[in-house]
């Protein structure tokens, strides 16, 4: 129904703008049969006063025009920014999914050989969720929240795993007031755990530096890995960042990766 009275709203407006612009080749062909000249200048016929009027209705209509084509721009835009921002959205709910039900998982297996430990998994588990549901849909959050996610996740996988792992993570921050888009690092972390951690029986680490100086932030996750678990191409969630990155942070960014001798590292800076 929505459909029918929008297509015809269009049609009306067709056919009110196709009368307005064939105004003044009507004039122009009455001034040329109520005359005898081969040519007329336009309202030369016509009482000044008529004449004034209009042409005092073309400026209106110009002006009209103008706006109407103004706004047309401005709808345009909102559009353009809010399929921007439900995309965004899209991506961000697609972060991570496979973590929670792995704890999950983990979690069952717990609750009876250590219920206390249990309890303390599903206290981190639930401050987790609650950051990536609510803070999740932000545009901004405070560097400051997104590190503390990052901790807590860390956390997490160290109660989580039954093997030494050598976690670090250094922080440098000159400002407190810096913010950035929810939920950018965490894809680099969850990689460096499961393509790196989970596969390794023994000697695992990952370590993370994050530096926010001068407008800068720049976040490096190093991990060694078994070279012949990590998969050859990028999957959903590295393409997930990509596309996030392009959306937030245009021409403000650089994503790099390297291998070496089952080392990984992923480089992520950002202009703020």
């Amino acid at each position: 129904m929505r459909f029918k009275l929008e297509k015809r709203q269009k049609l009306i407006i067709a056919i009110v703008a196709l009368g307005i612009a064939l105004v003044p080749i009507i004039i122009t062909a009455y001034q040329l049969l109520t005359t005898s000249d081969q040519s007329v200048v336009f309202l030369e016929s016509f009482h000044p006063i008529v004449a004034r009027v209009i042409e005092f209705y073309y400026i209106l209509l110009l002006l009209i025009g103008c706006v109407w084509v103004v706004f047309q721009v401005k709808d345009i835009l909102t559009l353009k920014n809010e399929n921007k921002k439900n995309e965004l959205l899209h991506l961000q709910s697609q972060v991570n999914p496979h973590f929670f039900f792995n704890m999950l998982n983990n979690l069952y297996g717990l609750i009876d050989v250590d219920s206390e430990k249990a309890k303390t998994l599903i206290l981190k588990l639930s401050e987790l969720m609650r950051y990536s549901i609510y803070e999740g849909e932000r545009t901004m959050v405070s560097l400051d929240e997104e590190i503390e996610y990052l901790k807590n996740y860390i956390e997490l996988h160290r109660m989580r795993y039954h093997k030494e792992i050598d976690i670090t993570f250094d922080v440098e921050v000159d400002e407190d007031d810096y913010e950035i888009t929810p939920l950018l690092y965490i894809i680099l972390v969850e990689n460096a755990f499961k393509h790196g951690v989970e596969n390794l029986q023994e000697d695992a680490y990952v370590s993370l530096k994050l530096k926010a100086l001068k407008g800068k932030i720049s976040f490096e996750v190093i991990n060694n890995y078994d070279q012949a678990e990590l998969p050859q191409k990028p999957g959903i969630g590295l393409q997930n960042l990509t596309r996030r990155l392009e959306l937030v942070y245009p021409n403000k960014h650089k994503l790099t990766f390297t291998k070496n001798d089952a080392i990984y590292t992923a480089n992520l800076h950002l202009d703020v």
